[in-house]
């Protein structure tokens, strides 16, 4: 079976003049709503990474390229951003000083970043994690990095099914955080299958994850912009 590429790029925050000038009216007006300097950098870059990354790809001027965010379930406006009729779909995240893209042809895709920090894991881990996840976190010496892990894996592939935080994490049970990441099983109406997972390299102190709906094999390069 043929491998299925999958481009990720990684890139730190900035408000770019450059950056906002490729945003849309919609944009701005978000743009200018964000309170916090570190929030407005995030969504900029993200946006510059989705247009460069996407005008590569589908040979777009970056300037033309206007998104949407219908949500696939239900229809609203929430959903993430999509470029309508291309066959390369792609998604974003970010996080403390990361922001990244991954984006794939033929297949949906997802990515979470997380920085790692402290929070109330046996609280949070009862929330999202399955039974044997959380035997698994138990056992581990680095619990704050294995939840970031099962938290990063299982957000990015809520975002490749269109669902997000609207289905039950704990409904999914992913490989354990120093095992390859694959999904061992899914319940509940949300399922999909099948699904590819793949742990990424952020960095110290952050866990990140991509998910692609596809049975192929995956083919991951990263790349710092």
């Amino acid at each position: 079976m043929p491998v299925l590429e999958c481009a990720v790029r990684w890139a730190l925050p900035a408000d770019d003049p450059d950056m906002r000038d490729l945003l849309d009216e919609t944009e701005r007006d978000r743009y200018e709503r964000f309170r916090r300097a570190e929030d407005r950098a995030r969504f900029v870059t993200g946006r510059f990474l989705a247009r460069t990354a996407l005008a590569e790809a589908v040979g777009l001027d970056p300037k033309s390229i206007r998104f949407t965010t219908d949500c696939p379930h239900c229809g609203g406006p929430h959903g993430k951003p999509r470029l309508p009729g291309a066959e390369v779909d792609f998604s974003l995240s970010h996080s403390g000083d990361r922001v990244v893209l991954v984006l794939a042809e033929g297949a949906e895709v997802g990515v979470d970043v997380e920085q790692e920090r402290d929070r109330d894991l046996d609280r949070l881990a009862d929330m999202v994690l399955t039974e044997a996840e959380r035997a698994a976190l138990a056992a581990m010496d680095d619990k704050v990095r294995g939840f970031h892990a099962y938290w990063s894996r299982k957000e990015a592939l809520l975002k490749a099914t269109g669902h997000g935080l609207a289905a039950p994490m704990s409904d999914i049970h992913v490989s354990a955080p120093d095992e390859p990441a694959e999904v061992v099983s899914w319940t509940g109406e949300a399922a999909v299958y099948p699904v590819r997972l793949a742990d990424l390299t952020p960095g110290p102190g952050y866990a990140a994850a991509a998910a692609v709906r596809t049975a192929r094999p995956l083919k991951i390069t990263e790349v710092t912009c």
